[in-house]
């Protein structure tokens, strides 16, 4: 392999071979590009040397291009343009002005904490879009280690050594009931006064039910669960309409907006049922997700501190 083959031109050195070629004088070129006469001369020399090829012919009052240099001015106009465009892009998405981020949160949690999010974000930056994965559960973790999206909104059903984790919202399972019902008027429900009442929550091995009949088990109840249900929107309606209460996120119950019930705290145990940032261990955001991640911690400490 000769020098000539192995040479690569440096941008600088294409960007004087530019200049030079359109305005044919060496004057001319040190003006545009703001460099010394002489800098552009020794860019000119190396860029021949480097190519094996003389690109002008010097005369007293101007530079000649040479055959070569004809041919090679498309190809070097065409690096150019790439390598500005891309610069270009780049600064782009460092400003927020175009892009795309994505995130993965399960229906439930989306429902009562995306919406809010997701306005302030898009109203700051109108140019970036957002793109939401509503999974299950058990797919959130492997969405963001799988990098599918670029963060996580939930509860991590497991500890995860290849995630990181930002607390957002403190949150507990609760009972929740009609207003009329017995238990709404205390102001203190343990698992053990849901002994003989009908509850409605979540079909078993799904989400939050381990936790609930874990908890059951540990106060020593025997829950009568008459429904089982894929979605806590379902068994919100089915708690209105009179079949039972049910055992759900007390921060999905709250934010769910039916005035008409009562949310009340179980006690002996708490069952904390925080929610969570979840992000890539080692994996560096885009400056698209991490003012998302701003948003989203804004939001949510708000919702925090008022609940």
């Amino acid at each position: 392999m000769n020098a000539a083959t192995a040479f690569t031109p440096s941008l600088r050195q294409l960007r004087a071979f530019r200049a030079v070629f359109h305005l044919r004088k060496l004057s001319a070129a040190a003006e545009q590009l703001s460099i010394t006469q002489s800098a552009v001369s020794v860019l000119i020399r190396q860029l021949e040397d480097g190519l094996g090829t003389r690109l002008f012919d010097r005369t007293t009052r101007s530079l000649r291009p040479t055959p070569a240099a004809a041919e090679a001015i498309a190809v070097a106009e065409r690096i150019l343009r790439d390598v500005d465009s891309l610069g270009a892009g780049l600064r782009d998405l460092g400003a927020l002005r175009r892009g795309r981020v994505s995130v993965a949160v399960t229906p439930t949690l989306g429902e009562i904490l995306l919406p809010a999010v997701v306005r302030r974000f898009t109203k700051q930056h109108p140019e970036i879009q957002v793109l939401v994965d509503d999974c299950s559960p058990e797919q959130f973790v492997s969405r963001v280690v799988g990098e599918h999206v670029d963060l996580g909104i939930g509860t991590p059903e497991r500890a995860a050594a290849d995630v990181d984790t930002r607390k957002l919202l403190g949150d507990t399972l609760a009972f929740v009931c009609r207003k009329d019902h017995p238990l709404a008027a205390r102001r203190q429900v343990r698992w053990a006064d849901l002994v003989r009442q009908p509850v409605i929550t979540v079909r078993p091995g799904y989400g939050i039910r381990p936790l609930i009949d874990g908890a059951a088990a540990q106060a020593g109840v025997q829950l009568d669960v008459v429904n089982d249900v894929t979605f806590l929107s379902t068994a919100l309606w089915m708690v209105e309409c009179g079949l039972g209460g049910a055992v759900m996120p007390s921060a999905y119950a709250l934010g769910s907006g039916r005035t008409g019930l009562a949310v009340r705290k179980l006690h002996a145990p708490v069952v904390s049922r925080d929610i969570y940032l979840v992000t890539k261990r080692g994996r560096s955001l885009s400056p698209a997700a991490q003012a998302l991640a701003v948003v989203i911690e804004g939001e949510l400490g708000r919702k925090n501190e008022h609940s």
